[in-house]
């Protein structure tokens, strides 16, 4: 793509030579009563050239400017959500749970009877009455 924008530019450069060359001619234009610019043709040439392209180069350039800072934008927010996703994870993966399936920051449970608790817990008489 870099080429045929070369080629092209290249060619209009030789266009505007052999424009220059042809027309190469002085031309008086009066801008005010008393004011009067003597130049040639290709530089006026050149002149409406540049100032009907520098405007629209401008634009060009600014709307490219503002699309990648978006996307900037866009990628820095897709990246921070990624992460703390990541994170949300990592931390969920490095918390302790038990064989019950309970974080281990719990307390015991008050409904759960193990064979310790069994042989303590009941009505009072067990063993030798």
């Amino acid at each position: 793509m870099k080429t045929l924008r070369t080629i092209i530019w290249v060619l209009a450069a030789l266009g505007f030579l052999v424009f220059a060359i042809y027309n190469w001619q002085p031309v008086e234009l009066r801008l005010w009563q008393n004011l009067v610019l003597e130049t040639k043709v290709p530089v006026l040439a050149l002149l409406a050239f540049t100032a009907g392209f520098l405007p629209m180069w401008a634009v060009h350039r600014s709307m490219i400017w503002s699309l990648n800072r978006r996307i900037r934008m866009l990628e820095n927010s897709l990246k921070n959500t990624a992460m703390t996703q990541r994170a949300d994870i990592a931390a969920a993966a490095d918390s302790p749970v038990d064989k019950s399936g309970k974080d281990g920051g719990e307390g015991p449970d008050a409904f759960d009877i193990t064979d310790a608790d069994a042989g303590s817990a009941g009505d009072g008489g067990s063993g030798g009455e």
